[in-house]
């Protein structure tokens, strides 16, 4: 039987795929969930990368990338899988392909916040190279803390 890692194959979101996208969301997220119009907005936008993590005729995944002009720090705004897909490495896919397209704008660090109680979250991106630099109290909705991670993105040295 494949690997389903190697069936699973992450690219841009497209926009025939936004019901799905915003499902996924609510289905991982309790509170604090994007939006139809956030969707729509995003998948537009050049300050904008949407991925999605497609595996044999389903959405396992989806992440959502944000830059900002006259910085050099992008933003992973959201990371979300499918209950049925996690533990299959669709996360650390998802991750990889957010950092690669940071590097390929020149981003040199790469930020995300995360849930306080979100503790395979945490595991992951500590183990991708992640650090916590910090907390923002009452952050979500519900009023659970984020803790703010950060990554260091060298660039590669010039040729």
């Amino acid at each position: 039987m494949p690997d389903p890692q190697d069936m699973l194959q992450v690219r841009a979101a497209r926009r025939d795929e936004l019901d799905a996208l915003v499902a996924l969301e609510q289905a991982s997220f309790a509170s604090d969930c994007l939006s139809r119009r956030q969707y729509l907005h995003h998948l537009a936008s050049p300050c904008a990368r949407v991925f999605a993590a497609v595996g044999a005729d389903c959405l396992a995944g989806a992440a959502v990338l944000l830059f900002r002009r006259g910085t050099r720090v992008a933003r992973l705004y959201s990371l979300a899988v499918a209950a049925d897909m996690r533990g299959r490495g669709v996360a650390r896919r998802l991750l990889e392909a957010a950092e690669h397209a940071a590097r390929a704008r020149d981003c040199t660090r790469l930020r995300l916040e995360v849930r306080a109680d979100n503790r395979a979250a945490q595991a992951l991106y500590e183990q991708a190279g992640f650090r916590r630099y910090g907390q923002r109290t009452s952050y979500y909705a519900d009023g659970t803390d984020a803790w703010l991670y950060e990554k260091p993105l060298p660039l590669p040295p010039p040729v």
